[in-house]
């Protein structure tokens, strides 16, 4: 599968951004999407999944309350509303595939397909 993420960039502290991915090559319907973030240095750290007819979403505590995921089986994109940002949330942003239809997971090792990230910067 194809990802390709955009939609990132510079925002003040309290501000909202929404990241997209576009997915090709797979049944999108029939997979779990999720994104993920990473601070140069550091591990990546899961962020939010959501099912694969998007009945069914996570999200890791640092977000909750203020990221949404949704999805367009139609469009095969996944989004990420993120509100009240905080300079926290600074990193390069991915979404990715689950490996395996019909999961729903929140464990990076069961996704694949990161595909180019989008950054995302956050000023105090």
């Amino acid at each position: 599968v194809q990802l390709q993420a955009f939609g990132g960039g510079l925002v003040q502290a309290g501000g909202s951004l929404r990241l997209s991915c576009a997915a090709s090559g797979r049944i999108f319907s029939s997979y779990s999407m999720g994104w993920s973030r990473q601070v140069p240095g550091k591990e990546r750290e899961f962020v939010a999944v959501i099912s694969n007819r998007g009945a069914t979403t996570y999200y890791a505590d640092s977000v909750k309350g203020r990221f949404t995921i949704s999805r367009d089986n139609a469009k095969n994109t996944v989004s990420l509303q993120m509100s009240s940002l905080k300079p926290d949330d600074t990193a390069v942003y991915y979404c990715a595939c689950s490996k395996k239809m019909w999961i729903f997971t929140t464990t990076l090792a069961d996704f694949d397909s990161w595909g180019q990230g989008t950054v995302v910067t956050v000023s105090s």
